[in-house]
């Protein structure tokens, strides 16, 4: 929610697109100025005040505007057709039926590509996790993890796409592409591409077994704004119909925050316990759960490698793959424990650098 709207300051509104924003594309711009013009007065708009608020890993962009009736708000900018908003639009109706707090969409041109929204504010739960005590930090995941649960309970997945079987093979399969060739230079053998092959099998079999349940995909605090209540969500365009372990992997196991293993542990149990009293389809043996969890954890994070070393290579985004050592500790981690997924090590262990160690091992 926003803070008590301001007085109405006097924007002038000739030229809706003087903020300092850059336009590569001049016809993006006009469509832009087009369809802001008639929302300033019925937003009370300060055309003057439109700045940069974020970027993400896709083509969209967020720009934030000031409001008089709102305090600010956010414009995404989703150029067609590399991106495509319904799906936000879509979800975020979702969010709301289900009494949780996403940005309400405020006007809408599909077609185009531009969407008015709730400002959820600039303070990120990744930062707030950052600065935070011990003591803040466990009340903030545990606002995450009930919100998790309430996602869980009430976001249905009907008439969502499904993140399973091929899908999950797609995302596993920029890793060797990515990851492996580009980034590393390493050329793979035809024996070791039928030992990926086999794992990845394995890992997609174990995830697919899991009861459905809408995802997220992103569930991570970086996505998650402090916001009254907490959390606000966002970035929730990629929903699917997914295995019931993915978005608490996600959380614990975060692609720019990591947590000594007994903390994702304590609250792993938390999630499961409420997910339990929610009636949601997990075991009733929390170590078939943790299971569960880090299998879904093992395809986020060698499908993020890939993703993170093509923003380096092909979208000239490096600054994603310093994040690289992070993902290959936690798939060295996971791949160790269970027998079945000990077949990936031989192939991570020349580009991390991470030497396996004999543990005891799971099924």
């Amino acid at each position: 929610m926003t803070a008590a709207a301001p007085p109405a300051p006097d924007f002038p509104t000739a030229r809706p697109t003087l903020g300092l924003v850059p336009w590569a594309n001049p016809e993006r711009r006009a469509a832009f100025e087009q369809w802001l013009a008639p929302l300033v007065d019925a937003f009370e708009l300060g055309p003057l005040t439109l700045r940069a608020a974020s970027a993400d890993a896709s083509f969209r962009r967020y720009l934030r505007i000031d409001s008089a009736r709102h305090g600010s708000l956010v414009v995404m900018d989703a150029p067609p057709p590399k991106e495509d908003v319904r799906p936000f639009v879509d979800v975020a109706a979702r969010i709301a039926a289900a009494g949780l707090h996403g940005p309400q969409v405020h006007a809408a041109d599909i077609d185009r590509g531009f969407l008015l929204l709730e400002d959820l504010g600039q303070t990120l739960f990744l930062e707030a996790l950052q600065a935070a005590s011990p003591r803040g930090a466990d009340d903030l995941m545990r606002a995450a993890i009930a919100a998790l649960v309430q996602w869980q309970q009430h976001v249905p997945f009907e008439g969502l796409p499904v993140y399973a079987g091929p899908a999950l093979q797609h995302g596993l399969a920029l890793f060797p592409e990515w990851c492996v060739g580009r980034e590393h230079g390493v050329s793979w053998t035809a024996e070791q591409m039928q030992v990926w092959q086999r794992f990845t099998q394995t890992l997609v079999a174990g995830m697919d077994a899991q009861p459905r349940i809408t995802v997220h995909r992103d569930w991570m605090p970086r996505n998650l704004m402090m916001a009254d209540p907490n959390p606000g969500i966002l970035d929730f365009q990629d929903a699917a119909a997914g295995p019931i372990g993915y978005d608490i992997a996600s959380l614990l196991r975060d692609a720019f925050l990591s947590w000594e293993e007994e903390r994702e542990i304590d609250w792993a149990v938390r999630y499961w316990e409420s997910a339990r009293r929610a009636s949601l389809p997990v075991p009733d043996d929390f170590g078939d759960f943790w299971r569960q969890l880090e299998w879904c954890g093992l395809q986020r994070h060698l499908r993020v490698l890939g993703v993170f070393c093509r923003l380096k290579h092909r979208d000239h985004k490096p600054r994603y793959a310093a994040d690289l050592p992070r993902f290959f500790a936690y798939a060295t981690k996971v791949a160790m424990r269970y027998r079945d997924l000990q077949p990936l090590l031989p192939l991570i262990e020349p580009l991390s650098g991470m030497k396996a160690v004999t543990v005891f091992s799971m099924r």
